[in-house]
């Protein structure tokens, strides 16, 4: 039996449209959803427990998203032919569908839920991670789940001035904005992307244009739920409450949390005392009520030590280390810090501390992305690392986090727009943060910027950036620069962004309060200009300009382009030549061919010059190519009985044949009468020969003719006869040799 099977239509306004379809697949999920636009199409599904593990104060959401390869026509690579641990790219999906959903379930829903999204058929000229946001939510509205709103992702780029929804990837190559932002019909919930040195306005323009096209999903997905069979919502175990404990606890450690954070101490020390009221908080309760509210003690007291911290802020324009709204932690930064690597900085920021390093290297360490829906390279990347002790803790580390993958990405995002287009090598920066206390990605970008710098990569412009936050009640707020750690747990918006001096070139925010309006979020722009700003003189007091040069033991890179049909000769059979070039020169030879002119481009890496010019000597030798009429220097490298082997000496290895003939212009009966191995001598080139098609020198067109010298005559009657003018001979002339002339 057919299913009925129930659809939605979303247009997009220039022809496109999105299609939810529910009821034909993964029926026993909670809810399943299948969304497709053009070819491609998302399978989501959504399975949450009925009831919470114990113990469990907050929510265990698992967002999954996979790319299956067979939706491409496509097999993993490698040995294993199966699709195994996520992507970087399939991550960074999860993470933005992930930073949308959580805050709209429950605060007191504590169920393990899942949300799987997979990409069962793909389509080349449609981005499947902006589609993963309006699937994930069709699928929660589809089930019984406790939540607030349906929401939506969409891409919006600006090509050529105009603003697109969901662009197609030719058409986001030529954007100079790639926003996603995730939003529910009332409020932005979660931007993030990378621009061209754009204005705040702009950008804020772009975040408008994609909210009004989230609107119309989230009312598709209402719409679809209705003709579906909207559901009731389950009824789960809320937490326990007690407002009377609650009072008690505020009453007891409201005062003393303001107090506190009015000092404006260091982590550590108001760590500590805050420690200390909560021990006197804890100490107002016997055993048997601890063992009966100790939960709700705990979270009572970290419930007005929140308020108190938010309500210094906003009534006294004061914050946890006494700085002021906008002003900016201390910073002092440093270049050239490790003596071994191609580049390296130190930012530190506060209690936050980056150490960067850029390595240089060929087209072969350039980082291949090969997924269903993607396969590519970059010669720009950057890896983030945010080991344990960076925030004072010990814990196993088990693999690279997806907090790693998305903090990296950011920064990458920030920097790859201002590495020229014409640098030679594959870059790769590492950050490693080595203490935080808010935005150690922001960090990576700055300490990223001076590494490059110290490195002799010829940047563009050098990029600095900012975490900013937000506190407000509804009828006050405080726009913060530079957010603490807590600043960010306890506040209501975490928004970073990064720029040069004239624009901006990436942002991730993710907003936890509704109702945000367009003039506090272009407020926070704004003031985060001026921070960024403040930051970026920091940056170039310690190194101005990019060193003109690389260090002398980093490697040099010099790329040279060749004829396609020479790409053969230059490598040599089984790469023997190729190979026996690196070795005499030391060097690494890296060859690729130009996709377009299909010419081939040689990369030449080594750290000693003179390797360098040598192999550029053999190139330019095998690129060498004479003119008729011209005069060249030559080497004699080789004596034959019919003439000398010469090379030319401004090309080594390229060779041609000086005939006995063109010695001199008396009779030569030896070569070495006139010539000898290793001897320089000048000769005239007449291109090539169209008896013998052989390229024709000559030594004694450069001579003066002899006094009376009188040249044979060309016998044009006698056409292939035996005789060839032989009874003409010079009756002095010694007999030839046997051996012919090859």
């Amino acid at each position: 039996m057919i299913p009925q099977v129930f659809t939605q239509v979303i247009e997009l306004g220039d022809g496109r449209t999105i299609t939810l379809e529910t009821g034909k697949l993964a029926k026993q999920a909670d809810g399943s959803v299948v969304v497709r636009m053009g070819d491609s199409m998302l399978l989501a599904t959504v399975v949450s427990a009925r009831t919470a593990a114990p113990g469990i104060d907050f929510l265990p959401l698992t967002v999954d998203y996979r790319e299956k390869f067979a939706a491409a026509g496509r097999y993993p690579g490698g040995f294993m032919k199966r699709e195994a641990r996520p992507s970087n790219e399939e991550i960074l999906t999860m993470r933005l569908v992930d930073r949308v959903l959580r805050p709209l379930f429950p605060k007191d829903y504590h169920a393990e839920t899942q949300v799987m999204i997979q990409l069962m058929s793909h389509d080349d000229n449609v981005l499947p991670d902006a589609l993963a946001g309006l699937a994930a939510s069709a699928a929660i509205q589809l089930s019984d789940i406790p939540f607030e709103a349906p929401i939506s992702e969409v891409r919006v780029a600006r090509v050529n001035g105009e603003f697109i929804v969901n662009p197609s990837p030719s058409q986001l190559k030529e954007a100079d904005i790639d926003l996603m932002v995730g939003a529910s019909n009332e409020f932005v919930a979660m931007v993030e992307g990378e621009m061209d040195e754009v204005s705040e306005e702009e950008m804020a323009e772009a975040i408008r244009i994609a909210h009004e096209a989230i609107k119309v999903q989230c009312d598709a997905q209402v719409a679809l739920a209705e003709a579906f069979g909207k559901k009731e919502t389950r009824e789960y175990d809320a937490e326990a409450t007690n407002e009377e404990l609650a009072q008690k606890i505020y009453d007891a450690a409201y005062q003393k949390c303001y107090d506190i954070a009015k000092k404006g101490t260091s982590k550590q020390e108001r760590g500590e005392a805050f420690s200390l009221v909560k021990e006197e908080v804890i100490a107002m309760f016997t055993e048997e009520e601890l063992e009966e509210y100790g939960d709700l003690v705990s979270k009572y007291f970290n419930k007005a030590q929140k308020e108190a911290v938010r309500n210094l802020t906003l009534n006294e324009g004061l914050r946890l280390d006494g700085r002021k709204t906008t002003d900016i932690r201390p910073i002092w930064c440093e270049v050239d810090y490790l003596p071994s690597t191609h580049g390296s900085s130190i930012f530190t920021r506060g209690e936050t501390q980056a150490l960067a390093t850029v390595t240089l290297g060929t087209s072969r360490d350039a980082n291949m992305i090969d997924s269903p829906t993607l396969q590519d390279e970059e010669r720009f990347y950057l890896h983030y690392n945010f080991p344990p002790f960076s925030t004072g803790e010990a814990r196993p580390i088990r693999g690279t986090s997806r907090r790693e993958i998305g903090h990296g990405n950011l920064a990458q995002r920030a920097l790859k727009g201002m590495i020229p287009e014409d640098c030679p090598y594959t870059v790769r920066i590492v950050s490693e943060v080595l203490e935080s206390n808010g935005s150690s990605s922001m960090a990576t970008v700055c300490a990223g910027t001076m590494a490059l710098m110290d490195a002799g990569v010829q940047m563009k412009k050098p990029v600095s950036g900012i975490a900013m936050g937000l506190i407000s009640d509804g009828d006050k707020y405080a726009v913060l620069s530079d957010i603490l750690g807590d600043e960010d747990h306890l506040g209501d918006m975490d928004f970073k962004v990064t720029g040069t001096a004239d624009g901006i070139t990436a942002c991730q925010m993710d907003i936890k309060i509704k109702g945000l309006s367009y003039e506090i979020l272009v407020k926070a722009l704004m003031q985060a200009r001026d921070g960024r700003l403040h930051i970026l003189e920091k940056l170039t007091d310690t190194i101005t300009t990019p060193n003109q040069d690389v260090k002398a033991h980093a490697p040099k890179m010099v790329n040279r382009t060749i004829p396609n049909d020479m790409i053969g000769a230059f490598i040599g059979p089984g790469g023997k030549h190729i190979q026996e070039l690196q070795k005499e020169t030391e060097t690494t030879i890296v060859i690729n061919e130009d996709p377009v002119t299909e010419e081939g481009i040689v990369e030449i890496l080594g750290t000693n010059q003179e390797g360098i010019d040598r192999v550029l000597a053999r190139i330019d030798a095998m690129l060498f190519k004479p003119e008729k009429g011209s005069v060249y220097e030559v080497k004699v490298i080789k004596i034959l009985d019919f003439g000398a082997v010469v090379e030319y000496t401004e090309a080594p290895g390229n060779e041609v044949l000086l005939h006995v003939s063109e010695l001199a212009w008396e009779r030569t009966n030896n070569v070495t009468d006139v010539v000898n191995i290793g001897d320089v001598i000048d000769v005239k080139y007449f291109g090539t020969d169209p008896k013998t098609r052989k390229e024709k020198v000559s030594r004694k067109a450069l001579l003066p003719k002899p006094e009376g010298y009188v040249s044979k005559p060309r016998n044009n009657n006698n056409k292939g006869g035996d005789n060839r003018n032989r009874d003409n001979r010079r009756e002095d002339r010694k007999p030839r040799t046997d051996k012919k002339e090859e």
